[in-house]
């Protein structure tokens, strides 16, 4: 375990797991212990949820765990815009037949894809904190649907956002869309401010694939252009990636934020 600089106030803990299973494994553990700690304190947890295919190996367990999911409250980051709950890439699709349908959750606030559902959704979402979200990192290191150039600066809940190439390009590879041209231009994405309002955050990024994001994440200041690098600046930030996500990281040259501790354990 590596421990670097002193101060409390803002606090980063890289997890390397083996594969993806183990890193699905761990971070559901961790996920399920934070959920508890927020219902035993307040007799509810409100929860963020990432989709897309880098989260499955967290899903599958964390639905396992000990939780009483009926206090459990969960939203989720994004959604195409216009492109129906039918469609394979649906989030809300891939959301309620992965998870919502699987355990009695007290509530679930999905977002529909339109410009419309912008305002009560955030009314929801804001009506009290967010305890731990659950926010992937693309291959463009996007969060949420923020590609780069990333908006740092809006603080609106939720707003809607065009996809640059590289983003429909990893929907394609993932197998979501037979073409980029069959990629929808823009989805509803909750913000980079409205991500950052979680008490807790908690990243999940298994693969080769997301091997280039999770080196600049780590080895770069903060900066628009990889939207992920905010993150390093939030009070309490857990990333779990396994040895081949991690695989280009130089330890040596890991840039936490200004201030900030941070721990690299192998699990």
């Amino acid at each position: 375990m590596l421990l670097i600089n002193s101060r409390k106030d803002i606090f980063m803990q890289i997890i390397v797991s083996k594969d993806s299973k183990a890193l699905g494994i761990n971070a559901a553990k961790a996920v399920a212990a934070m959920i508890n700690e927020a219902i035993a304190e307040k007799g509810e947890a409100r929860i963020v949820l990432s989709t897309g295919a880098s989260q499955l190996t967290t899903l599958e367990p964390l639905i396992e765990m000990d939780v009483d999911w009926s206090k459990v409250v969960m939203f989720h980051l994004d959604e195409y815009v216009d492109l129906p709950e039918t469609h394979i890439a649906s989030f809300r699709k891939y959301l309620k037949e992965r998870f919502i349908q699987k355990i009695p959750l007290k509530a679930a606030y999905l977002v529909d894809g339109t410009r419309e559902g912008i305002a009560a959704l955030t009314e929801n979402l804001r009506s009290a904190p967010i305890d731990v979200g659950l926010i992937g990192i693309g291959e463009n290191a996007h969060i949420a649907f923020n590609d780069p150039p990333a908006d740092f600066d809006t603080k609106e809940a939720y707003i809607v956002v065009d996809l640059n190439e590289t983003c429909k390009k990893q929907q394609v590879g993932e197998g979501w869309f037979a073409t980029i041209d069959d990629v929808p231009k823009q989805a509803v994405s909750m913000t980079v401010y409205q991500i950052l309002q979680c008490k807790k955050i908690v990243s999940c990024v298994p693969y080769a694939v997301k091997a280039d994001a999770v080196q600049k994440t780590l080895e770069n200041d903060k900066t628009n252009l990889i939207p992920a690098t905010i993150m390093k600046g939030h009070a309490d930030f857990t990333l779990f990636v396994d040895e081949d996500s991690f695989s280009k990281v130089d330890e040596s040259k890991i840039l936490p934020a200004p201030g900030c501790d941070y721990t690299l354990t192998r699990m």
